[in-house]
């Protein structure tokens, strides 16, 4: 099953410019199956799907949610919680890594590091967590081992990373634009319908193959060396993020409960009780 695992769309992401159909579309053009949508601290994009969209387009398409969560410390984290459970406390970013990776396994998810040997504050290796804590990368469940908007150094370090810890390495084209959309794969041995499967299937360790082509048009290529301007706007971003969320993260999580999930399932005997 071939399938792209870091996707942002408009509906979700406000620095996308490709509309949920849009990426589904050129998707099927290219011959993907699926899709994993992760759109920055939000679930948005996938409640487009699920509101507008699911059960009257793109029928034999699979869309799985995820996110990419901001953490305080370890820069960009890919979440992907069971079927039925989207904790909002995932979309109140600013949890350190520790904290954020009890929580989605206390809650049956799994996460990995995008990009982690990317850009600073964004990339897990580039933070100094990742120095501090270097237990806490045994933690993961799985490595962006290929992002298309990354350079080929850094999806050399995230293989490397990838294989070091014996962990699967997943692929994602992380496009924010048309034009990238389908320049990056994840090709899983078996067809999954749902998030549980596939978390299922990585926590089994099977053989996944992570690949594609580099896109080389992000704005950080074209910016070059003021780039650096982006990744320091970036950090203070973030933290005003963190502390500005830092009460309504305290108080979701005392009263949050996985049992009533936002998307929860519906059980066919249980339906017209």
């Amino acid at each position: 099953m071939k399938i792209d695992m870091h996707c942002h769309v408009k509906e979700g992401s406000i620095d996308s410019k490709v509309s949920l159909d849009e990426y589904i579309t050129k998707l099927k053009e290219h011959g993907f199956d699926g899709m994993l949508i992760t759109d920055h601290d939000t679930y948005k994009g996938y409640r487009h799907w699920k509101n507008t969209m699911k059960g009257k387009k793109h029928e034999d398409f699979v869309v799985l949610k995820g996110i990419e969560y901001d953490t305080c410390d370890a820069g960009h984290i890919i979440c992907i919680m069971p079927e039925g459970v989207k904790m909002r406390l995932l979309e109140l970013r600013g949890l350190p890594v520790s904290v954020l990776i009890d929580f989605v396994h206390r809650h049956g998810g799994i996460l990995g590091p995008a990009h982690p040997c990317g850009e600073k504050y964004l990339s897990y290796t580039k933070s100094k967590r990742f120095y501090q804590s270097p237990e806490i990368v045994k933690r993961f469940d799985f490595i962006e081992a290929f992002n298309a908007c990354e350079s080929k150094e850094s999806n050399e370090g995230a293989m490397k990373l990838a294989r070091k810890y014996k962990k699967p390495g997943i692929g994602g084209s992380d496009a924010h634009k048309l034009e990238c959309v389908s320049m990056a794969y994840t090709e899983l041995p078996e067809y999954v319908t749902c998030e549980t499967e596939l978390i299922s299937l990585i926590r089994r360790k099977v053989p996944i193959e992570a690949g594609g082509t580099l896109y080389g048009k992000t704005t950080k290529d074209k910016m070059g060396k003021a780039n650096k301007l982006l990744v320091y706007s970036f950090w203070f971003y973030n933290k005003a993020g963190e502390l500005s969320k830092r009460r309504k993260r305290r108080l979701k999580g005392q009263v949050e409960n996985p049992m009533d999930p936002i998307d929860p399932i519906e059980i066919p005997y249980l339906k017209n009780r």
